[in-house]
Parts: C-alpha cells; sequence; structure tokens
C-alpha cells in the first residue's frame, strides 16, 4: 500500500487546506499492564487515537513524575507531510549546518528541534506514528539489502550477523568468511534475523544521512539495518551505549521498552548483556512501528522488538553520542591539568605527610581522627584548585581530533568542492578550474597547484582541527 507521488501530493493539498487533522500528546504510558511480559502485541480496542486505557477499559489520566525522566513516553501521532527529501537520499543536493539542521528536523517532525532537545533528548523516548508508509522510503531497502549481499564482499562478523532469539536464547549463526547469499537467505528463510553493520559502506542513501547528521551533532554517527521475518524476534531484551532513531523502512514491528531499573542503568557507557524476561524492569511503552514511523530512545533504555505473525519487518537504527560526554572529557582534561598544575604550583610538589599511611587506606576509612580528617580537607583544597590549571580548549581538540579522525567522509555537491585561489580572488570552482589550465608543463592536472598563499575553504567546520602541543602546533585533517 505504498503511496504514489500523485497520492502525496493530493494529500498535502488536502492537508494545507485544513481538511486532515493533526492529533498530539505527550507523557503516556502505552503499557496497558506495566509489570506485564506479554510478548503478544497490544490488542486494538478501537478507541480513539491519542488516548490510554487500564485493562478495564477506563481511560486513563495523565500521571506526572517529578521530570518525566523513563517514566513516560512522548508520542506525537501526526499525519502530517513536510518537503520531499526523496532527491536528497538520491543526489548530492544537500550540505552545510542549515542543511542538517533541515534533515534533523524532517526525522523528528512534526516535533520541534528546540522542543526535542530540551524535553526529550537523554531524558525519555519519542514515538512518532506517521500513517505515512512512504516517509521513509528510498533511505534503505531489501532489495538493496540483497543486492549488498550479492554484489560485494561481505564478511560475517565485519558486515553482516545472522542472529536468533528462541526459548530466551540469543544466539549468532555467523561461519568465518564471506556472507555467501545462499547462506544468508537461508537462514531467514528458517526464522533467522539478519543485522547489516555499517550498511554506509555500500549503502549511499545511508552515508548521506550519516553524514549530514553527523554535522549536525557534531559527533561520529553509526547505523545497523535489520531485516526479520515475520513471527520472529532476533535479539534478547538489552539496552546499548547510544542515542538510538529507529526509522521504520518496510513491513511493522512490536516493540517494548523498560525504564532503567538502577541509577547507574541511566545513560550508561557501555551496552548490557542480554537480560532474561524476568530480570526486566517497569515497562513504559508497548507498540507497533510502522513503516513511516520512527522511534527514539535514550541510551540505557532496555528494549526488544519482535515481528507480527503476518509481517516481516525492516528497520535502520542510527546511533550518536557514543562516548561523547561530560565525562569523556574530564578523562582528558584533568590529566593535563595535573600536569600543569605540578609544572607551575609549588603547593601540588610538596611531599606527603610522613605519617599518612598511618590514617589513609580501605582499612581506615572508618576511623575518625583529626589527621585523617586535615588530611582529606588538602585533597578537597588541591581538587578545587586545580580548575585553575584546566586547559578546556586543548581537551576539547582531542574529542574534536578523535572526530576527526572517525567521522565519516563529508556529504558535498559540486559548490562545495575545496578549491584554491589567488589572494585577491575569492576561491570558487571556476578560479580553480582556470589555475589548473595555467599550470602548464604540458600535462592537464585535475589538482591545483597549492602554495603558503592559496586560499581553502573548509568543507565542513569538522574536517580539520589545530592542535597545540608544548613546541608546536599540528593540523589534524581528514585526507
Amino acid at each position: 500500500d505504498t503511496w504514489r507521488a500523485a497520492e502525496v501530493k493530493q494529500w498535502y493539498q488536502r492537508r494545507v487546506r485544513g481538511e486532515v487533522k493533526v492529533v498530539q500528546f505527550e507523557s503516556v504510558s502505552l503499557c496497558s499492564d506495566p509489570g506485564s511480559q506479554n510478548t503478544n502485541p497490544p490488542a486494538k480496542k478501537g478507541k480513539k487515537r491519542g488516548t490510554s486505557t487500564t485493562p478495564d477499559g477506563q481511560a486513563k489520566k495523565k500521571r506526572k513524575g517529578k521530570n518525566g525522566l523513563n517514566k513516560f513516553v512522548s508520542v506525537v501521532d501526526s499525519d502530517q507531510i513536510v518537503g520531499d527529501m526523496s532527491s536528497f537520499k538520491r543526489a548530492d543536493t544537500l550540505n552545510g549546518k542549515d542543511e542538517a539542521k533541515q534533515l534533523f528536523q524532517w526525522l523528528i517532525h512534526p516535533v520541534k528541534s528546540d522542543q526535542f532537545f530540551k524535553e526529550l533528548w537523554e531524558k525519555k523516548p519519542l514515538l512518532i506514528k506517521r500513517h505515512n508508509p512512504a516517509y521513509n522510503e528510498e533511505w534503505f531497502s531489501s532489495k538493496e539489502f540483497s543486492d549488498i549481499i550479492k554484489n560485494n564482499p561481505v564478511q560475517f562478523g565485519t558486515h553482516l550477523d545472522l542472529t536468533s532469539y528462541r526459548e530466551g536464547k540469543r544466539e549468532t549463526h555467523n561461519r568465518p568468511g564471506r556472507a555467501f547469499p545462499d547462506i544468508v537467505w537461508r537462514h531467514y528463510q528458517e526464522g533467522g534475523s539478519i543485522r547489516m553493520l555499517n550498511p554506509q559502506t555500500y549503502s549511499e542513501p545511508v552515508w548521506r544521512l550519516l553524514s549530514t547528521l553527523q554535522d549536525f551533532f557534531r559527533s561520529t554517527m553509526g547505523a545497523n539495518v535489520y531485516l526479520t521475518p515475520p513471527g520472529t524476534q532476533g535479539f534478547a531484551p538489552h539496552y546499548d551505549d547510544i542515542e538510538a532513531f529507529l526509522i521504520q523502512l518496510e513491513g511493522k514491528k512490536h516493540w517494548r521498552l523498560y525504564a532503567p531499573k538502577t541509577e547507574e542503568e541511566t545513560l550508561p557507557i557501555h551496552s548490557s548483556g542480554n537480560f532474561s524476561q524476568n530480570e526486566l524492569g517497569k515497562c513504559i511503552l508497548d507498540t507497533i512501528l510502522e513503516a513511516g514511523d520512527m522511534l527514539y530512545f535514550p541510551r540505557g533504555t532496555v528494549h526488544q522488538g519482535s515481528c507480527l505473525p503476518d509481517a516481516h519487518s525492516l528497520h535502520i537504527t542510527v546511533s550518536t553520542y557514543q562516548m561523547n560526554t561530560w565525562g569523556d572529557l574530564l578523562e582528558k582534561l584533568l590529566p593535563k591539568a595535573l600536569t600543569i598544575a605540578r609544572t607551575e604550583d609549588l603547593e601540588y610538589r610538596e611531599g606527603l605527610p610522613r605519617d599518612f599511611l598511618d590514617y589513609t587506606g580501605v582499612s581506615k576509612s572508618d576511623l575518625e581522627s583529626s589527621s585523617r580528617n586535615k588530611f582529606i580537607n588538602k585533597v578537597e583544597v588541591l581538587m578545587n584548585k586545580l580548575v585553575q590549571y584546566a586547559p578546556v580548549d586543548s581537551a576539547s581538540d582531542e574529542l574534536a581530533a578523535r572526530l576527526v579522525h572517525d567521522a565519516l567522509p563529508p556529504n558535498l555537491n559540486r559548490s562545495s568542492v575545496l578549491t584554491p585561489a589567488s589572494p585577491s580572488e575569492p576561491a570558487s570552482p571556476t578560479s580553480a578550474a582556470r589555475q589548473v589550465s595555467e599550470c602548464a608543463d604540458g600535462t592537464t592536472s585535475l589538482t591545483p597547484k597549492i602554495t603558503v598563499n592559496s586560499k581553502v575553504r573548509l568543507v565542513t567546520p569538522y574536517v580539520a582541527r589545530l592542535r597545540a602541543h608544548e613546541d608546536s602546533v599540528s593540523l589534524q585533517h581528514s585526507a
């Protein structure tokens, strides 16, 4: 039932005339029984879209937690259509910071970006039901999945995993070497799931999606594609160490999300292992994701997805903000600050008290003594004073250098090509071409001659980073 272009245009015109209504609601728990581990999809009860009911059919009242963190799911039920993104998915027409904002707005539409980061980001999941199967088309498809496996040296473990989850047991069925199509599709026909790792390696639309969002988040982006046959589940319940955006491409999938059970599981620094069904916390979302829908959830959100008996599922999980926290910055910052403090401040070079071992250590942690209290107070003074010596810019440059190293190649259009120009002339493809032709030594070169006086324009603000060292500076850049 994929919408055709004419139908989309007609629908959009109806929307502009106000003939199509949009329903929005927030902070609604969709689990009829938050403690239930029922593996069946939620039953349809014919209720008005945007309401939630109790098991006896009575309408629920909205409940409010202290800040909504991991207690409620924000839901937007919308049949709006935004501008057509198909040209970007197919061609190199979208580039730059403004376009990156536009693409992210398209991803979370109709929620506004400012609202998303203020109320949802790292706080609680967001479910967007669009009722528009064509919305996520052309990023990836089952056909492209098949073509990649058929035409490329896809390797088990590196590019692709064969998985299953049956009777509470999660297994990986990879073989050594290349993932040949007959092996992959036999596994699928037998009820196994297929996970394509880093599809941007072979898929240009996925690369454009991630590369552009990379400019928006200023963080590395990743993706996996999951193809699951009807009536099966490929993975055990678990949580991840990334912010996840699930884009449903084909079919539909039954998803259940669970709140973290402890403070340590909220925004974790590492992914979890597999959970059994009886280890799960309170269910905060029980829903079916259909083609065109989008589901976001913060790192630490326990989740599991299974296919309905009558439909397969193809979705792509876009991920970001792995190892991009205040803790990661301080991990770079504190050793540098201590090195500077020991060099510049005599107090950090003074010797420890001769008897400090008598009142410190694990075995003496409960000891009450004036010497111990004085020692701990001294440590606090030195720690507070360390802020003066913190090279925030240098530590930020280290994280930026990691981004430069790990980032995907930028998504460029023709006007974004890096071109030199003379000091008196702005950089442009025309002036670059003229310089190429004037580099006459009897040969034609596509690379202009670059001198110390050449002007260059960075194709993105994050393609290069200046770094200071003890006695020099360096420029780290993507080749």
